[in-house]
């Protein structure tokens, strides 16, 4: 018995607002984000593309490419039927590895501040780690089907995925992309323990890699620095602290209702990264706490529609597309719970974006390509009794 039985037991078809089977909900919600996201990225970006490129709304006009493109691929997806991307779960792994192998090689992968993360594609550099995280969450979640009474009965079994994991997790780590490693391998977790795997047998796997995770901190003076500057700031707030205070700046100017869009002070070559790490501040600042909260209230509704997406999947026996339901809502949560923890300091820095919202391509459309596939699993499971029908019905026509 899986730990979401009571999720599943509590819904109903009613629960879900669906037209024709479409979670709309989880569309207006999303389509909300992503024009938030626009209007903000157009305000953040205004005075450093102005500086770099001569041209003011430079980087709102690419954002908004990639938003259609986000949109038209997520569109596509929502049209494939889940089970053809079960299938394909190895291959895509297999991809996955090549792609985080080819962006390591000189001369093929992109540099971008000491970190290889990027694959040039023409009018485009794709993230590599963004889409291997949909990549392992799709591989995960059909090998939990395959094999997941071995998982749940077996350290030996519990142990073969956590393989899988820990090569993807050293390619990432070799970019470096501390923040994508984390981040996938907390949301491959919560898919394991959401399929039913034992608290137990996380124990040692948690507190080894909290351990390792520590001890790669201590070897990179780097993120020593950013651990310190995280707890106090203020001790060195022209150096190291720097970018968190401003950011922290930001939220003290913005107050309840904000200074009005447009007219922060701190995307002024202040606060770096205004419009990708640290969109929220920005946001926040012009916004105020009003703006600030309905953000991460559209963030809470976003994850809820994902885990009741799930539980419903779960009810009607379709399992892979319930625990990608799970990992998918687990991984834009914790992405967007990670970013904006940054951003108000109560977390270490990390080079996350804002899903849906912050400024890259790769973010937005790979985040819009789950979200299509969320959809998708979404409308098989609220229309799996007419899927069934029609099956039977082709099978007695043959």
């Amino acid at each position: 018995m899986s730990h979401s039985q009571a999720l599943t037991e509590a819904v109903s078809h009613e629960q879900v607002l669906h037209n024709k089977g479409w979670d709309m909900v989880l569309l207006y919600v999303t389509l909300a984000l992503l024009g938030l996201g626009l209007v903000m990225v157009m305000s953040a970006s205004i005075p450093i593309a102005e500086k770099q490129l001569g041209r003011p709304f430079a980087f709102f006009q690419k954002q908004a490419v990639y938003v259609m493109i986000g949109l038209f691929a997520a569109y596509v997806v929502s049209r494939i039927p889940v089970r053809q991307w079960q299938n394909a779960g190895p291959i895509l792994l297999l991809l996955g590895f090549i792609l985080l192998v080819a962006v390591l090689i000189p001369g093929v992968g992109k540099e971008v501040n000491g970190s290889m993360r990027w694959l040039p594609l023409g009018f485009i550099n794709l993230q590599v780690s963004e889409l291997v995280k949909l990549i392992v969450f799709i591989y995960l979640a059909g090998y939990l089907v395959r094999r997941g009474d071995e998982i749940r009965a077996t350290i030996r079994g519990f142990l073969k995925p956590m393989l899988v994991l820990t090569l993807t997790s050293v390619l990432l780590l070799l970019e470096p992309d501390f923040g994508a490693t984390a981040v996938m391998l907390a949301t491959a977790l919560g898919m394991m323990y959401m399929s039913g795997v034992g608290l137990l047998k996380f124990a040692a796997l948690i507190v080894t890699t909290v351990a390792a995770m520590g001890l790669l901190a201590l070897v990179s003076p780097y993120r020593v620095a950013r651990i310190l500057s995280f707890m106090n700031p203020w001790d060195d707030p022209y150096n190291s602290g720097f970018q968190l205070t401003q950011s922290l700046i930001a939220f003290g100017r913005g107050e309840w209702f904000g200074v009005g869009l447009g007219g922060s002070i701190q995307k002024l070559f202040y606060l770096p990264e205004t419009h990708t790490d640290f969109l929220y501040a920005i946001l926040a600042e012009e916004l105020g706490l009003v703006g600030a909260i309905i953000v991460i209230l559209l963030f809470a509704i976003l994850v809820w529609r994902a885990f009741l997406i799930g539980a419903m999947a779960e009810r009607e026996q379709q399992f892979f597309s319930a625990y990608l339901a799970y990992g998918i809502g687990i991984w834009i949560g914790l992405q967007a719970f990670i970013n904006i923890g940054v951003n108000m300091g109560v977390l270490p820095t990390k080079g996350l974006t804002l899903p849906l919202m912050s400024y890259g391509g790769s973010s937005v459309v790979v985040t819009l390509l789950a979200l299509g596939l969320l959809m998708r699993i979404g409308f098989e499971a609220q229309n799996h009794d007419k899927q069934q029908a029609w099956a039977k019905k082709k099978r007695v026509a043959k």
